[in-house]
């Protein structure tokens, strides 16, 4: 018998992303189980007075690559070497870790020329239109 396919209008609930990716994983596992997962990082940028967390940097294990998923600094705070900082540190933490390598995605508005300073390479990009802007994807080996 065929399997019903339930197309879902709106997001899936938690418990049905949650079945999809034990699924994922089960399947990836028997041909993965060699690769160690490691726990994300995050690096914090915070006001010194107050200790509120004003950027940073948010990344995750993929397959033995860094993701780096978020990288922030505020725009008042741009220029000063903190973007750089926190991608000196990210690329500690990933050869510390044994990773591959590190990879993200950023938009036409946002930092390509930053990243490509620090050894990034474009693997892929994703063309946009009037309403959306282009997206590239960044890889560096390690």
């Amino acid at each position: 018998m065929r399997p019903v396919v339930d197309i879902l209008a709106d997001e899936p609930t938690a418990d049905e992303r949650e079945q999809l990716l034990k699924l994922l994983l089960d399947f990836n596992g028997r041909h993965t189980a060699h690769l160690m997962e490691r726990p994300d990082l995050g690096i914090l940028l915070r006001d010194p007075d107050t200790a509120e967390i004003i950027g940073g940097l948010y990344a995750c294990d993929e397959y033995n690559w860094l993701f780096i998923k978020y990288l922030i600094v505020p725009e008042a705070l741009r220029g000063k070497g903190l973007g750089a900082e926190l991608m000196r540190e990210a690329e500690r933490v990933a050869r510390e870790r044994g990773c591959l390598g590190m990879f993200l995605d950023t938009f036409d508005f946002q930092a390509k020329p930053f990243y490509l300073k620090f050894g990034f390479e474009q693997f892929g990009e994703l063309e946009g239109d009037a309403h959306t802007p282009r997206r590239f994807f960044l890889k560096k080996l390690l």
